[in-house]
């Protein structure tokens, strides 16, 4: 790596994958950039690049970053032995006594290949040409790729969904119950923000520090939309980038062993009603994937309030799918060890894979990504005319429009543009949205602590439309 510190120049080689490629399938990736027509894939790339080089800079404002680095550049050369990134007017953070660090390196890479490796082929599914089965496969191509599937591995993998916009005390507890899965040799896999998804690693790196476990896991799973506005955080080991939000939730419940749902905001909202309405399909009755909400004590009306919206879609069977434990760190652990290992013996006796769901059946309502608009946010039906898993869907609509508008730099623009969006439905289910999003406005749930929020949203009643 060759690097021209006070200019931030450098030219890089791969580092922690695509290191082997041949001649061909450079001249191929490289041929790919100087195509006109795939000049937008190529300032995707571009952007989530810069992101990468942001980590460990806390940011939830793309537009700032990138006009603080709009001279930033990045092409790919081909070179004898193999393939180099050439990077101008770098973010000076992304290296120390002029070297780039190797955890953004690492990262970079992995940006190439999930944005244009994997992008250049129909694994992207732009066209939304794949049925559910074709999206499932390309899903877990996408992970195998980036060499997170392991076959020789036993079930450990914990996802950790919560919000990046947490209070210290919450972030705390994030932190030491990361520590208490680390010390019982659990992996951990998040949205590889900051808050809720950095915490759990920070803890399990000292309990797997302590259990002297040398292959440890910090797996990152994020979208294009969402990269910029939350940089991966320093501790992910594996970065992987899903083309939607949607592909992206699928690996999670595919990829995952057991989950812990943190306090957060829209987002784990969520997170949330996508995972309870896979999981209380009829054909998904004998899946068994185990379910913690946790937090502090100071938590606890977050999560009656997110339990009261759960009842009210799905009913009070929809309980039985997840457990809330509070205040109980070395509880949760304990509660999820012991599950994991009934989850390895559910898998043994189904046949299913250790390393990805195969069998858990996926909607395909959940599969194919919701283009957000003021129009198609306006035609969401929040009413009770419909089944709770029509519901569920249409509510975790609406939440991922909200999360666009907030943070995703298309999303900001369209707000900018024509105002906020316009939520309606039935009195009862429009009363307990407006009452869970006003709570998350009023708890700095929407923004990163000192950031100003203006609400992206407005709810208005059915009647009165």
């Amino acid at each position: 790596m060759v690097t021209d510190f006070a200019k931030r120049n450098c030219q890089v080689s791969p580092s922690g994958t695509l290191e082997v490629l041949s001649q061909r399938e450079i001249a191929v990736l490289i041929a790919a950039s100087q195509d006109t027509s795939q000049s937008s894939l190529f300032e995707l790339f571009r952007r989530c690049a810069l992101a990468v080089m942001n980590t460990g800079n806390e940011t939830d404002d793309a537009a700032a970053m990138f006009a603080k680095y709009h001279d930033f550049t990045i092409e790919l050369a081909q070179r004898t032995r193999g393939l180099k990134l050439v990077i101008k007017n770098a973010p000076a953070s992304a290296f120390v006594e002029g070297r780039m660090i190797e955890g953004i390196r690492q990262h970079l890479f992995s940006v190439l290949r999930d944005i244009v490796y994997i992008g250049t082929e129909s694994l992207w599914d732009n066209g939304g040409s794949l049925d559910g089965e074709g999206i499932t496969d390309a899903v877990f191509h996408i992970l195998n790729h980036a060499r997170v599937l392991d076959p020789n591995r036993r079930p450990n993998i914990v996802v950790c969904w919560g919000g990046h916009s947490i209070s210290r005390p919450e972030y705390e507890y994030t932190k030491e119950v990361g520590y208490h899965l680390g010390l019982r040799g659990l992996d951990i896999c998040t949205g590889c923000g900051p808050g809720a998804m950095k915490g759990p690693m920070k803890g399990a790196a000292i309990g797997h520090a302590k259990q002297r476990a040398t292959s440890a896991r910090y797996l990152g799973l994020t979208e294009p939309g969402i990269i910029a506005a939350e940089p991966p955080n320093p501790m992910v080991s594996d970065l992987v980038i899903l083309p939607d939000i949607e592909k992206r939730l699928e690996a999670f419940v595919r990829l995952g062993h057991a989950i812990i749902v943190f306090p957060g905001g829209v987002g784990t909202a969520e997170e949330v009603l996508y995972l309870l309405g896979v999981l209380l399909h009829p054909k998904n009755a004998d899946i068994y994937l185990p379910v913690v909400f946790s937090g502090p004590q100071s938590a606890a009306p977050y999560f009656e309030q997110l339990d009261k919206l759960i009842t009210l879609v799905f009913g009070e069977s929809a309980r039985e799918r997840y457990r809330i434990i509070t205040d109980d760190p070395a509880g949760v652990a304990r509660y999820l060890n012991k599950s994991i290992r009934k989850l390895r013996s559910h898998r043994r006796e189904s046949g299913d894979a250790f390393y990805y769901n195969w069998l858990l059946h996926m909607p395909e309502e959940h599969q194919h990504p919701f283009e957000v608009s003021h129009e198609s946010v306006s035609k969401l039906r929040l009413t009770r005319d419909l089944s709770p898993a029509d519901l569920a869907v249409n509510l975790r609509r609406v939440f991922s429009a909200i999360v666009t508008g907030n943070v995703k730099a298309n999303g900001v623009a369209m707000i900018k543009e024509h105002g906020p969006f316009e939520i309606s439905g039935d009195p009862e289910i429009i009363e307990a949205v407006d009452a869970m999003l006003m709570s998350f406005v009023e708890q700095g749930r929407m923004k990163l602590p000192g950031s100003d929020y203006e609400p992206c949203f407005r709810v208005v009643s059915k009647s009165a439309q």
